[in-house]
């Protein structure tokens, strides 16, 4: 029998629930026991999401959570219950819903105060274990939160999620709008934090393919610039970080996400194929090297890798002058200097965070200082495997090797898609992560999505995926209620409508989009064009209304074509009468002269 009055995360299948097993906090999975004691003891459930490499969760987990007085109080007055939002994204959204509703923004980590019949009371993200001039301390937030309760606990509402749908706009104005959230200056997008926008990016690019437009030019390739020159990049081994906390993309926060490399691994061998540009296929190859390095684990690759190195963010990653005049000769100190903007003071707490100054190579150089990076202690790893996650970058490696003419990573990612299938693929559903051996099968939206989509490219070129594609498809539609697609459908809460939002990933919705579009297509199935969405918001979603309305070369062959020969916004059918159907017109396809 379970016992409530300890923490029972010392027996979870989750790294982040793991890293709070030794909290004096009683912390419990969610489960449909768990509320039912809560219901039983009359008690409030404080519900706190987060995941493994979030610097601010580990912050707090080290702070109030590890706080005696706050654990004390919050054990005799709440159940506590701790979620890893990447396995369980469905509740994540629920809470998530409720915080913007509340303050209009949200983030992690994310703590919310509830009753036991999943009605929400207050949210907030971090907080500190004592007050201070800024800053309520969590207990005082609690205790505050308690004694609101005791007097209106008959007066909470019912908090119903709804469907947050974008509003609909004009194809004429989606550009105008996204040049309006564009930084002219630092590139990006915004004037604050700056995140690398893969959506909007993959939007934007695929824009050029129909139209030579030279702002639109001058926005992807300012911004991929400063992605790539600037702190956003890792120099040394290559692969983004999650997004700089300043809008010159100089400092980052360190963490590195499996789907950032996946996303910009498409972006940056896109960009190659639209521009020509060796300095984007170089980025693509090195984004590579970082997922091959630092990522694959026994044929699939692993979530993230922590911002911190025993507590210090970054650590691993930062280089005070003394470290690099000894690990360089003079010679070579004064040569990478002339690429990176170094000094003895350093523009991270007393270090240097590199940051590109020229173009100047200095590989040689790059090869040495990552050699002697990797001799130490390295930040931590999150090596829970999600299916979608995988998939997604089976994606990103399939529209790699075609825009990088790397045939051998098409094979790869197949292997892949491959190891996907025999070890989340039941038969009936997809299964969502895995964790020292132990699959959690819960199905989500976005995960089968993200599978069908990437197979659904498979199949452009190898027809034996067709009946394994035929089968997710149906599959997927099971996620659709009425008009609105569901992320799960769990036995232990209640259904959530799947987000449309395209960052930092492609939303539930619009990778189901997408891959339902493209099964259509292969499947010889004509369906009226949907309607472009709100900009920056659902550029993913709008990057499939292109391919509704016909913005998308489909060609029609009896053997496939070799993609280096086609346009970047192809796509390969297979059938008896050859054509390119494109903007509307069906032309006969003559194969010898494809451009």
């Amino acid at each position: 029998m379970m016992q409530y009055n300890r923490n029972n995360l010392d027996k979870s299948a989750s790294p982040y629930l793991l890293q709070h097993a030794s909290n004096p906090v009683w912390w419990q999975e969610w489960s449909n026991n768990v509320i039912s004691y809560a219901s039983d003891s009359g008690k409030l459930l404080l519900v706190s999401s987060g995941y493994a490499t979030c610097h601010w969760c580990h912050v707090m987990a080290s702070g109030a959570f590890s706080d005696q007085e706050t654990a004390s109080w919050l054990n005799e007055n709440f159940v506590c219950i701790k979620i890893d939002r990447e396995q369980r994204p469905d509740i994540d959204q629920f809470l998530m819903d409720f915080i913007n509703r509340q303050a209009g923004s949200g983030g992690w980590p994310l703590n919310v105060f509830m009753t036991s019949s999943i009605k929400p009371v207050y949210a907030l993200t971090y907080a500190p274990d004592k007050d201070n001039e800024s800053m309520y301390s969590f207990l005082s937030v609690a205790k505050k939160i308690h004694e609101f309760y005791l007097e209106n606990s008959d007066k909470i509402p019912q908090f119903t999620p709804v469907r947050n749908k974008p509003r609909e706009i004009s194809e004429n104005s989606l550009v105008r709008v996204l040049s309006d959230y564009y930084d002219p200056e630092n590139g990006g997008f915004g004037n604050n934090h700056k995140f690398p926008p893969h959506s909007t990016l993959l939007y934007l690019l695929y824009q050029l393919c129909i139209d030579e437009s030279p702002s639109i030019r001058t926005i992807c390739t300012k911004t991929l610039d400063a992605m790539m020159l600037r702190g956003l990049d890792d120099h040394l081994q290559g692969g983004i970080f999650r997004y700089c906390v300043d809008s010159e993309w100089t400092i980052p926060h360190f963490e590195k996400m499996l789907y950032d490399q996946a996303m910009a691994l498409w972006v940056y061998s896109l960009a190659f194929k639209i521009t020509c540009s060796e300095d984007y296929k170089r980025m693509a190859e090195k984004i590579l090297r970082c997922i091959d390095e630092s990522f694959l684990s026994d044929g699939l690759y692993i979530s993230a890798h922590d911002a911190d190195t025993e507590h210090h963010e970054g650590e691993t990653y930062l280089w005070s002058y003394d470290q690099l005049a000894e690990v360089l000769s003079p010679a070579e100190l004064e040569k990478f200097s002339e690429a990176y903007e170094i000094s003895i003071k350093g523009n991270f707490e007393g270090k240097n965070h590199l940051i590109r100054k020229s173009r100047v190579d200095v590989s040689r150089i790059e090869e040495k200082l990552l050699s002697a990076r990797k001799r130490r202690i390295q930040p931590g790893a999150d090596e829970k495997i999600l299916s979608g996650m995988n998939a997604l970058l089976a994606i990103g490696m399939i529209h790699a090797s075609r825009y990088l003419d790397m045939p051998s990573l098409e094979e790869k990612a197949e292997a892949l898609i491959r190891n996907i299938k025999d070890v989340f693929w039941t038969g009936k559903s997809l299964g969502h992560s895995k964790f020292r051996g132990m699959v959690q099968p819960q199905p989500f939206l976005s995960d089968t999505a993200a599978l069908l989509a990437a197979v659904t490219l498979l199949c452009e070129t190898d027809q034996s995926w067709k009946s394994f594609m035929e089968e997710l498809a149906g599959n997927l539609k099971k996620f659709r209620e009425d008009d609105a697609w569901i992320e799960s459908w769990p036995l232990d809460f209640p259904p959530v409508f799947a987000s449309c939002f395209d960052h930092p990933y492609p939303s539930g919705v619009s990778m189901a989009e997408s891959a339902l579009t493209r099964y259509g297509l292969h499947m010889g199935k004509d369906e009226l064009p949907g309607e472009y969405l709100e900009p920056f918001q659902s550029d993913f979603y709008n990057l499939n209304i292109m391919v509704q309305k016909g913005l998308f070369h489909v060609f029609t062959t009896h053997e496939p074509l070799e993609w280096k020969s086609l346009p970047a916004n192809s796509v390969q059918v297979r059938g008896l009468h050859e054509q390119d159907c494109y903007m509307g017109v069906c032309s006969p396809l003559k194969i010898g002269n494809v451009t």
